[in-house]
């Protein structure tokens, strides 16, 4: 067998591999069994027609094709083991380049790999830590939410004031023409609410129930829908229902609802509630500078292009799975932003090569640091996940799907690398982040 090895651009490498006729000769012989199993011919069982009539029935190429599939099957593991050095991504692409009887057998496999990285410092960066101060007006804000989960609603005769709520239907037109996704039928509107275009809610008031009104309004010029974005915009609204809401007083009573003490407690729990959240949000923001410094140290060679789709994929997938957790739909997000899918994955370019480099320079980091995952700490990890979706798989399909994959060899390395990752990163706030 006689292997030749070139490096290509974008980080990858090719193997033109040549089997003599008598190292391809076996996988004819199997390549022909294979075939006959799927042949019928009269007088011979699947799996033993002789070759040469087996050749007259189907073809001699149909055969070659099927011995070629044997061949690289059985060769191609050895052949990247033995032949390069570093980390494939993916999987290998294999072509065919020549495929004739009585000849050599000749293919060739590309692949992609890993860039070469050069770390820069990546220690003492002295980042200083976030602090979470937690304001009256959060905890105020708060209390307001949670006043309206108790709201109390019942019919209302005559107008709408402020504080009602309105079921109404809504018709949205631009220079006379209706405006795609503009049109709803008993939408909510809270009156005193802040909503996308300021006034709107006020428009409403001294509406009785039936009664229409029409108006026109600007929509504000940073609104995503660029198609309407410091456009004035005309509104056709129909109302269908009015109720009048009875919001609780916040006092002892309304936290004695929730199981507490008294008012003061349920502004404690609160409290310590927004504090949790903004030291994870402000957690985030500082590991995300730390990141970006250390990548600013680092030097990589070329990303190999199937990486960077990978992760684009990979990118639109989450943006999709977003708006669907929403209640959205991401044809109509398209049609928002004017853009079709393959416009949006090329936006996410950039972000994508960032987010392979930032996850390659983590590798390299816990690889220089010895920073390694146990199989027992894999294996806790994932009877953690177990535990979750398996209590998530009686209302979620996608949740007993999950569960399919989570003992496969794959999913445990995918696992092992969040964990690394995670240890890494760990260690880098470690190494950096100062009170």
């Amino acid at each position: 067998m006689n292997i030749e090895k070139k490096d290509l651009e974008k980080s990858q490498i090719e193997l033109n591999i040549e089997l003599t006729v008598e190292e391809f000769k076996p996988f004819i012989e199997k390549g022909a069994k294979k075939v006959s199993e799927s042949v019928k011919v009269d007088g011979f069982r699947p799996g033993s027609v002789p070759y040469d009539i087996l050749k007259q029935k189907v073809g001699e190429m149909a055969i070659l094709e099927e011995a070629a599939r044997l061949a690289i099957s059985a060769k191609i593991g050895d052949i990247i083991k033995n032949n390069i050095e570093g980390d494939p991504v993916g999987q290998p692409k294999v072509d065919i380049v020549k495929l004739a009887p009585e000849n050599p057998m000749c293919f060739k496999i590309v692949l992609a790999m890993l860039p070469k990285i050069t770390l820069g410092e990546y220690k003492n960066f002295n980042i200083k830590a976030r602090k979470a101060d937690v304001s009256e007006e959060d905890v105020n804000k708060t209390l307001e939410e949670i006043k309206e989960m108790r709201v109390q609603e019942k019919i209302k005769e005559g107008e709408i004031a402020d504080g009602d709520k309105v079921l109404a239907d809504i018709q949205m037109f631009l220079d006379n023409v209706p405006l795609e996704g503009g049109q709803s039928r008993e939408a909510t509107i809270i009156i005193g609410k802040n909503y996308v275009v300021p006034g709107f809610d006020k428009n409403l008031l001294g509406l009785k129930k039936s009664e229409t009104k029409e108006f026109a309004l600007p929509y504000p010029k940073d609104h995503h829908m660029k198609n309407i974005a410091g456009k004035m915009v005309d509104f056709k609204i129909t109302v269908k229902e009015i109720y009048e809401r009875n919001l609780p007083e916040l006092n002892d009573e309304f936290a004695a609802s929730f199981g507490l003490k008294n008012y003061e407690e349920l502004k404690t729990n609160i409290t310590k509630g927004i504090e949790e959240h903004k030291k994870k949000d402000l957690n985030l923001a500082t590991e995300k500078e730390l990141l970006e410094k250390v990548l600013e140290k680092t030097k990589f060679g070329d990303l190999a292009e199937d990486l960077i789709r990978h992760e684009g994929d990979k990118m639109l997938a989450e943006l999709e799975q977003t708006i669907t957790q929403q209640g959205g739909k991401f044809e109509d997000y398209l049609k928002s932003i004017g853009k079709t899918e393959d416009q949006l994955t090329l936006d996410l370019l950039p972000d994508a090569i960032k987010r392979v480099k930032v996850s390659l320079m983590i590798r390299e980091i816990g690889n220089t640091e010895n920073i390694k995952t146990d199989g027992a700490e894999v294996d806790s990890q994932i009877e953690e996940m177990k535990k979750y979706y398996t209590e998530q798989s009686a209302t979620n399909p996608e949740a007993k799907k999950a569960l399919e994959h989570l003992g496969s060899p794959e999913y445990r390395s995918y696992v092992k690398n969040i964990l690394n990752s995670r240890k890494t990163i760990d260690k880098l706030k470690e190494w950096n982040i100062v009170e």
